[in-house]
């Protein structure tokens, strides 16, 4: 399905810096009439369309302070995120990357599923390359990152049928704070942010949005894992989520 950024609302957590605030003033320039700009730690942006949230993916009070405070909402963003490097040996590496990128991602849109449906909008996850190709310096990041794409998958295939699309960004290093130490190609966020949104209006399912991944994105649509997620979709008619 596809979504217009014009006159909708949109909600993007992580908004404080990197991906997350170009992701905000990109929406913007595309003419969305509110955007809610949610990080743990909020910075102004100057228009009067933004609406700065407290929130902590991590904590449900304020999660669901924020939902309940919003009536209406067009698309989800779920671009918050951790990144640290870890060698295997610490759980708590996994326990941290998981709370933040899996079950960040997943409270956040159980909460605005009920405002979701009602507009038939559209969720946005933000996962990785490192969700289909592990990255050894980085594993606990890496599986945090499998494990979303995989919520994305059973997110897209339940809510199909209540009218919410579902949408997977899978970029490769972007250059913000959190990789900016490591000496690899970057994408600019600027770039990526445009090239998000512009999956999220042509309604594409994967989203490749820099050089690095749209290298691999023929193959992905075309490839066994793609046809093997329909596959399993077929089973599902409508089963609905409690939010």
């Amino acid at each position: 399905m596809t979504q217009e950024i014009a006159g909708s609302a949109v909600l993007v957590t992580g908004a404080n810096r990197g991906l997350g605030r170009a992701l905000v003033e990109e929406a913007l320039s595309r003419g969305a009439r509110r955007v809610y700009a949610a990080s743990r730690r909020p910075r102004a942006v100057a228009d009067e369309r933004v609406t700065d949230l407290v929130v902590d993916v991590t904590n449900r009070a304020q999660i669901e302070q924020a939902a309940d405070g919003i009536e209406s909402l067009d698309i989800l963003i779920n671009n918050a995120g951790v990144w640290s490097p870890d060698d295997l040996s610490d759980r708590t590496a996994f326990e941290r990357h998981l709370a933040v990128n899996l079950y960040g991602t997943l409270e956040v849109t159980r909460a605005f599923l009920p405002a979701l449906r009602r507009s038939r909008g559209a969720v946005v996850n933000v996962v990785s390359l490192a969700a289909v190709a592990a990255v050894p310096v980085t594993p606990a990041y890496s599986v945090s990152k499998a494990a979303a794409l995989s919520l994305t998958q059973s997110l897209r295939a339940l809510l199909a049928g209540q009218g919410v699309s579902v949408h997977a960004v899978l970029p490769g290093p972007i250059d913000t704070e959190m990789v900016r130490s490591l000496e690899i190609p970057k994408a600019p966020p600027e770039d990526v942010a445009r090239a998000t949104l512009d999956g999220v209006e042509r309604g594409e399912e994967e989203i490749f949005p820099d050089p690095m991944s749209r290298s691999l994105a023929d193959g992905w649509r075309a490839g066994v894992a793609k046809g093997f997620e329909r596959q399993n979709a077929a089973m599902v008619q409508s089963a609905p989520i409690a939010a």
